[in-house]
């Protein structure tokens, strides 16, 4: 009775060897393995991070142009905006493969107080060049030009001083002598003192070749057609095309 007592002490304590052998393979093997899945999961994080910082280089690389204007800019009754010259000149750069791309910030009815007062919402991104066409709304309005002016440099104070290497163009305007010739003519004089003040880029006139011309023109004779839109984007183009280059 006692060996057989004394054999099942030692065959309990073979057991327990082979037990606590079997969890200390075990645990090897679960330590082991959770090590190469936290190897793998800092692959995938290094790869996807390195991913995203890729793309986000990608992405600085496309440079930024801001049309910052009226409903001339915005394409007012068009059926697609992209039909308003800063679309076209849109397809223009594609079509060169130029790595930029066009923000349409045209609202139908502004005038350079309106232009002023939305300026830093539009700077929260930076343009590569700003374009800037505003003032015609004054004009047909009779706004005395002394502000008109003052608005006009203001926004162009804003955009150098935020982002002091952003090209600025500046979009030329004539209106009908309507508002007298004296008005008619400093009206049109406003925008190359404020290029050559500040030392921007000048389109002489934004609606060379459409303005009063009626087959270019809507039936308000102030909006120019899709036709009429091919015209200015020529116009901008112009003096665009060698900047981009």
């Amino acid at each position: 009775m006692l060996k057989n007592n004394q054999l099942l002490i030692h065959i309990n304590h073979i057991s327990q060897k082979v037990f606590l052998k079997f969890c200390c393979i075990f645990l090897l093997i679960f330590m082991f393995s959770c090590k190469q899945d936290t190897s793998k999961k800092a692959t995938t994080l290094e790869t996807t991070t390195s991913k995203t910082e890729t793309n986000q280089t990608e992405n600085s690389s496309v440079k930024t142009i801001v049309f910052f204007g009226d409903s001339l800019t915005a394409g007012y009754g068009l059926e697609d905006v992209n039909d308003a010259f800063p679309g076209i000149i849109q397809q223009k750069i594609d079509s060169l493969q130029l790595n930029y791309s066009i923000v349409n910030s045209g609202v139908s009815g502004e005038t350079t107080s309106g232009g002023k007062n939305r300026i830093d919402w539009v700077l929260n991104q930076k343009p590569t060049i700003f374009i800037l066409e505003l003032g015609a709304n004054d004009g047909l309005r009779g706004v005395p030009l002394k502000q008109s002016k003052e608005n006009l440099q203001d926004i162009i104070d804003a955009v150098k001083e935020k982002y002091p290497e952003t090209i600025i163009v500046l979009a030329g305007m004539q209106i009908p002598p309507n508002m007298g010739q004296e008005y008619t003519t400093e009206f049109k004089n406003m925008f190359p003192d404020l290029a050559t003040r500040n030392d921007l880029y000048l389109i002489p006139f934004l609606l060379e070749n459409v303005g009063g011309i009626s087959d270019l023109n809507q039936k308000d004779g102030i909006h120019p057609t899709k036709e009429g839109h091919q015209i200015l984007a020529k116009n901008v183009w112009t003096v665009l095309k060698p900047i981009l280059k």
